[in-house]
């Protein structure tokens, strides 16, 4: 259902990276002095402005004051390194890497790491070839984390997004009752998501998939949902759609999946015209990941059905 459909959605969300040892990004100074300077000029204003209206400070005070200062400094500047590295390895598919640049901060308060985490953990987990039970545990793990996120930042539409990705996946391994009960929730974080940032491509891609899921679901199982529930999850393709569509308006191209999607949703609406319009870009996406690999042989098996 929602949960098996979400489970390979990627989010191509606009993120850079930077990890502390050894791998150097091109404009790396450059941001870091870029940092530095704004730090600075934060530090003349504001508390540093009303500091200056102040009486001349003991030693021991002023010792203490530069102190905290200074440590406010380097963190954000490690901050900034840290993250610029992680998104660094993010786009470049540097999953393990990643996922160990990033578990140094597993018990950070900062919601900027741990939604980080939380993807580079079930990303992780969805690589090819890995073993079940280590699997079962990235997902939980990268659960964990985005529930964190989310606890730390109400305000983050990424912690929003990854929370709903991550409790889709954990799903899988609760049960029917529990998969379709958590649909409710993963379809109102996504909505907030949206809201937060509507510039987001991949959180109305992830919205459309849902809708997808539920517009195309057969009749046994919306029985056994309608058992379950009084009023179990629905949707249309219809609804779907515009979410795929309203994911291409904000950034067109962006996903090899998202153009498959709207291939498979104008086949759901028997839109043959359309439907070959899509597939035929999805086919000939540049192929520059494994899921854009396997979206071109799916895309390719659609058009001869289509003829």
């Amino acid at each position: 259902m929602a949960g098996i459909v979400l489970r390979r959605c990627w989010s191509r969300t606009l993120l850079a990276a930077p990890s502390a040892k050894g791998v150097r990004i091109r404009g790396t100074n450059r941001n870091y002095w870029t940092t530095l300077r704004r730090t600075a000029a934060a530090l003349t204003s504001g508390r540093g402005a009303f500091l200056l209206g102040l009486p001349t400070l003991s030693c021991l005070a002023s010792e203490a004051y530069h102190r905290v200062q200074s440590s406010a400094v380097l963190y954000a500047l490690e901050k900034e390194e840290v993250l610029e590295q992680a998104d660094y390895l993010y786009s470049c598919a540097e999953t393990e890497k990643l996922y160990q640049l990033l578990l140094q901060y597993k018990d950070s308060d900062d919601a900027e790491f741990l939604w980080r985490l939380a993807r580079a953990s079930r990303d992780l987990s969805v690589q090819p070839n890995m073993e079940a039970q280590r699997k079962k545990q990235l997902m939980f793990e990268g659960f964990e984390y985005a529930k964190k996120a989310l606890e730390k930042d109400e305000k983050s539409f990424a912690a929003h997004k990854w929370f709903a990705v991550c409790l889709s996946d954990v799903g899988e391994y609760e049960g029917v009752k529990v998969k379709i009960g958590n649909s409710y929730i993963i379809r109102k974080h996504l909505e907030r998501a949206i809201e937060l940032n509507p510039k987001d491509a991949t959180s109305f891609h992830i919205l459309g998939y849902w809708c997808f899921a539920f517009a195309e679901l057969p009749w046994y199982q919306r029985k056994v949902a309608a058992v379950i529930f009084s009023s179990p999850p629905k949707a249309t393709y219809e609804e779907a759609l515009e979410f795929f569509l309203k994911a291409e308006e904000v950034d067109p191209n962006f996903y090899s999946k998202n153009l498959l999607m709207l291939g498979k949703t104008y086949m759901g609406m028997k839109d043959k015209e359309k439907a070959l319009l899509f597939l035929t870009k999805a086919k000939e996406y540049p192929a520059h990941t494994q899921e854009d690999k396997e979206v071109h042989r799916e895309a390719v098996d659609l058009l001869k059905n289509l003829g």
